[in-house]
């Protein structure tokens, strides 16, 4: 598989019924030119810019390119980051490249247009930090673009009616849902968590980043000749889990259960999808790249809202019966009553719990797969769906304790694992291979 240059790709970045906007330099568009201050608003659905004295019916779409492309650039206000997660927050953030305006929902939204290549320095420097390692630095490169490439592909495959694709699997006694691609049909990519951090050039690339990225430029992870749908999480806790276990029901030979050290840790049995054998892992503090406290290292994956948390190998949450009653009906929309108990159901390669079996005094049901257990006990996200459930009685009122282990899907490459192996002398090379059995690095353009 080979391409004649990078692509073009287009990000969404925020929606909203208002959009306000500041073009650093001249951008144009037909016989308009603009800079300075505006606003995208939606009107008895036409897209109106105003900057205050000129007012533009952009109609359905529009779409405005620098003059300068190297040096003009356009900064959004107020876009929300980390959505429903519990490092969300507001900020404005700068882009380079051309700025379109579409319709979505009764909503305007802004995407960037931008080469891939261009696209990267900012997702490494916004999924991670600008100061890791070059070796790190080039492995989510390379990860980054494989991912992106493998998602372009499958949407033309999807389109062309190649496959078909599905995102729930729901009865009267289970939900099961997963997340991925199913809310992006008007761009390539979104600019959060649900795809790839993209916060433009707000995120300051440095000389290695952008050395990283030029190093690697058209490499990417390949399998069976089909470009590789790599993924990655912050932590996996030490196993990661299989693509199945989290998304649709495909298994992909390179995206494996791996061990995150050179062997298993003595003392545990590997195989956690055994009740047993979980619990004893989670109460466990197993020997793994990802099992660091190192500041200097972690610094080099977690950018300043991410340092926010720091129990994310193993961790504890505690809820009263009540409470969390109340929390799982008003994130799942399901009255179980007051819940009895909590059981995992199936588990994956990584202990991560893929269904789950909520027990309430009005209603029993199985939920799943992970992202879905996370949302249902949490009121942004749990950490990760590798926990067992303790029940205990304080005061005569129960409380489920939630003892957990990782730090997001927990599928393909672990950032802090990749963080301490790039620390410790591995190659991007060897990052990868270890992470991502039966693959093959390929430069296809």
């Amino acid at each position: 598989m080979t391409i004649s240059k990078a692509p073009e790709i287009s990000v969404g970045i925020v929606s909203g019924r208002g959009l306000t906007f500041t073009l650093n330099g001249y951008f144009t568009e037909g016989g308009h030119r603009f800079t300075g201050q505006w606003t995208a608003l939606l009107k008895e659905g036409r897209i109106i810019l105003s900057d205050g004295t000129k007012v533009i019916d952009a109609g359905a779409e529009l779409t405005i390119v620098p003059e300068d492309i190297e040096s003009n650039s356009f900064t959004l206000h107020s876009v929300t980051i980390g959505v429903a997660f519990h490092w969300q927050r507001n900020e404005d953030q700068t882009f380079s490249g051309d700025l379109r305006f579409i319709i979505e929902n009764d909503r305007v939204t802004a995407v960037n247009i931008l080469p891939v290549e261009e696209y990267l320095l900012s997702v490494i420097s916004s999924e991670m930090s600008a100061t890791s390692s070059a070796e790190l630095l080039k492995a989510h490169a390379v990860i980054s673009r494989s991912w992106l490439l493998a998602q372009m592909e499958k949407t033309a495959r999807l389109k062309a009616g190649e496959e078909k694709y599905g995102t729930s699997f729901v009865t009267d006694t289970e939900i099961t849902r997963w997340y991925d691609r199913e809310d992006h049909n008007n761009f390539d990519v979104c600019a959060d968590d649900h795809c790839q951090r993209y916060q433009g050039i707000t995120r300051a690339s440095t000389p290695v980043v952008r050395q990283a990225v030029r190093e690697t430029s058209g490499e990417v992870l390949i399998n069976d000749g089909m470009i590789c749908d790599a993924r990655y999480s912050k932590c996996c806790g030490g196993i990661t889990e299989l693509f199945e276990n989290a998304w649709e029901p495909v298994s992909h030979p390179y995206l494996q259960k791996v061990i995150d050290n050179k062997n298993m840790p003595s003392g545990f049995n590997g195989d956690l999808t055994r009740e047993a054998n979980a619990v004893k892992w989670i109460t466990g503090v197993p020997d793994a790249f990802c099992n660091t406290k190192d500041k200097e290292t972690l610094k080099q994956v977690l950018n300043n809202y991410d340092q926010e948390t720091n129990d994310f190998f193993r961790w504890k949450v505690t809820y009263p019966r009540e409470e969390l009653s109340i929390l799982i009906r008003e994130k799942t929309g399901i009255d179980f009553g007051l819940i009895t108990d909590i059981e995992p159901f199936t588990r994956g390669t990584s202990g991560r719990i893929v269904r789950l079996r909520i027990k309430g005094e009005r209603k029993t049901m199985i939920i799943g797969k992970e992202l879905e257990i996370r949302k249902a006990f949490s009121k942004t996200h749990l950490y990760s769906s590798a926990f067992f459930v303790e029940k205990h009685v304080e005061k005569g009122e129960l409380h489920f304790i939630l003892h957990g282990a990782g730090w997001g899907h927990g599928v393909g490459l672990c950032q802090i694992g990749a963080a301490v192996m790039g620390a410790s002398g591995y190659s991007y090379n060897g990052i990868l291979m270890h992470y991502f059995t039966n693959a093959t690095l390929k430069k296809i353009y």
